[in-house]
């Protein structure tokens, strides 16, 4: 599908992943319609963008029926880029029950709801896109991120599922799995450095594994090095293994980096 002139709702626009998502976008010619939670940023991030058409609409998913009235305000939409996500990173017992239905409504409700009211319209038209940014944590299981984990868990499997009813309808979905992403993401945004030996990719890949996924109508698209695909394809294989390697003090040190740079009242 050709991005240039479409329509395109991008939400968690104004964080690392999203403006690099954004400028991919923008740079192909879709005329965005930018969505976080804070409108002076999403202004902002609108304004610099090259190209011209571009609009805002603030919203936070994680309220009830946020993502409902999102989808509605931005009419009709050509290709949905499900971008917001909570890092939801601690031990299970950290979370109050708010706190965990926040993390599951932000990472995996929401896209569905928006998807749910977005496609129809698209089978309407001949065409559309839904592309879903998930992670390697939704393929191999890691210490302290059981909420996250469940979220990307469970939006691949709900991505994965809508295609099969939807690619015969002509409509795409598509699935963008980062690894660690230096400069932008989880780790970034906690200040913790990734598991040294593993590497990093960028976010401008990210933007660009959006592009590809659109235009070539791909199924799944991982963005990390090779290590790390690997490890986390051994981990839908072997996932026993997995758990037991992940257990180890490496990983315990990464994941408690990640849950201490993500405090309670930032969830």
């Amino acid at each position: 599908m050709e991005i240039a002139d479409r329509r395109v709702l991008l939400t968690g626009a104004t964080g690392g992943l999203g403006r690099a998502i954004a400028s991919a976008l923008a740079g192909h010619g879709g005329r965005l319609v930018l969505s976080a939670r804070n409108a002076e940023a999403l202004q902002e991030l609108a304004d610099q963008l090259p190209g011209g058409g571009h609009t805002i609409l603030p919203a936070d998913l994680a309220e009830p029926g946020a993502a409902e009235k999102l989808a509605a305000e931005a009419g009709d939409v050509d290709i949905l880029v499900a971008n917001a996500g909570l890092p939801a990173a601690g031990w299970l017992t950290d979370f109050t029950p708010e706190q965990a239905s926040r993390a599951l409504r932000v990472n995996l409700e929401s896209p569905m709801l928006m998807a749910r009211a977005l496609f129809p319209p698209m089978i309407e038209r001949g065409s559309g896109h839904l592309v879903f940014i998930s992670s390697l944590a939704g393929k191999a299981a890691s210490p302290r991120s059981s909420i996250y984990n469940a979220t990307k868990f469970g939006l691949r499997g709900f991505a994965l599922g809508l295609r099969t009813d939807l690619g015969p309808r002509g409509i795409g979905v598509s699935l963008v799995s980062p690894g660690f992403i230096r400069d932008a993401g989880m780790f970034a945004e906690a200040g913790a450095r990734p598991p040294a030996g593993l590497g990093t990719g960028r976010p401008d890949q990210v933007g660009a594994a959006v592009i590809k996924a659109i235009e070539h109508d791909r199924t799944e698209i991982t963005v990390a090095p090779v290590q790390q695909r690997a490890l986390a394809h051994f981990g839908l294989a072997s996932p026993a293994i997995s758990v037991r390697a992940q257990s180890g003090s490496v990983g315990q040190k990464a994941a408690k980096a990640v849950a201490d740079g993500h405090p309670a009242e930032k969830r």
